[in-house]
């Protein structure tokens, strides 16, 4: 078998036999081979990112697809692009083989099953505007290739992200990612280098498409979804540093503006009542630095 993920590490085989320290002394040198390898990567990952943003400001929506670890991975980052960047449920979703039972449990046989791929997609009602994004460590994963595959047939763009080179999924997709980690500590278990490795380039992924679709000012997370009281401390926070207001003034103008701080900003800035800056914002699809200017340093 050629899959690195499937590999001996000759430097683990004793590990049985080690400290606790040793032990984890040993995963801490690996670990740290993971990003060197995904920057190897990082020209194909720019690709991607590109192609997401386009989909996404044309009304397309981004699907992550995977099973087990990499089904996972995929669901927390679409989930956790709700309250960091206030965009819909939908626009971003996560698929996992065997469904949301299989996000807390091992689902048997679930990666075998490329139909199910399929249906789950056809259930999401996938169309050619959308992109699929295929994870799978060994890069051939069943599940992931039935529904890369689908949505090829479909029109929809694809990417295929693997730790494995010459992956099948890669073949399918129009941008492969694919980052050599080496073999795992335990032989086979990819939920270690390889996801993390996986890990890292969804946070790239995501967060690079987000930050070209104007969801960031500087690097500040002016599109925070007001959910609980932290964020609702954070979201005054920025009024204030932005607007130059203070905590009365910030929290009076998150309220006009129904929590929405780039509005409340350019209500502060600009002199505006709530439905103008909301009408600016929109004319500069959303990019707060192009109705303001520079962000403070």
């Amino acid at each position: 078998m050629n899959l690195t993920t499937e590999q001996n590490n000759p430097d683990s085989v004793n590990i049985d036999q080690m400290t606790a320290l040793e032990a984890v002394s040993l995963i801490n040198r690996e670990d740290a081979k993971v990003a060197a390898a995904v920057r190897v990567a990082l020209p194909q990952i720019a690709k991607a990112v590109e192609l997401v943003a386009e989909a996404l400001a044309t009304g397309g929506r981004l699907f992550y697809l995977g099973a087990g670890t990499s089904g996972r991975l995929g669901v927390l980052d679409a989930v956790e692009c709700v309250p960091t960047f206030s965009v819909a449920p939908d626009l971003v979703q996560g698929i996992i083989a065997g469904g949301a039972d299989a996000l807390t449990a091992s689902i048997e046989g679930a990666e075998d099953l490329p139909a199910n791929a399929r249906d789950d997609l056809t259930t999401r009602g996938l169309t050619s505007a959308d992109v699929v994004c295929g994870i799978a460590a060994s890069g051939r994963t069943p599940y992931v290739i039935g529904g890369l595959a689908q949505a090829k047939g479909m029109g929809a763009k694809t990417i295929a992200i693997a730790c494995n080179s010459n992956s099948r999924i890669g073949e399918i997709a129009d941008i492969s990612i694919s980052v050599d980690v080496g073999p795992e500590i335990i032989a086979g278990s990819t939920r270690l280098k390889a996801g993390t490795a996986q890990k890292m380039i969804l946070n790239m992924l995501s967060t690079a498409v987000m930050v070209q679709l104007g969801k960031v000012y500087g690097n500040l997370m002016v599109d925070v979804k007001v959910s609980n009281q932290k964020l609702a401390e954070r979201a005054c926070r920025l009024v204030m540093r932005l607007a130059g207001a203070d905590d009365e003034r910030a929290r009076e103008l998150l309220a006009l503006a129904n929590n929405d701080v780039k509005a409340a900003v350019v209500m502060a800035r600009l002199g505006l009542e709530v439905d103008e800056a909301s009408r600016i914002l929109v004319e500069a699809k959303g990019k707060l630095r192009d109705v303001i200017g520079d962000a403070p340093n």
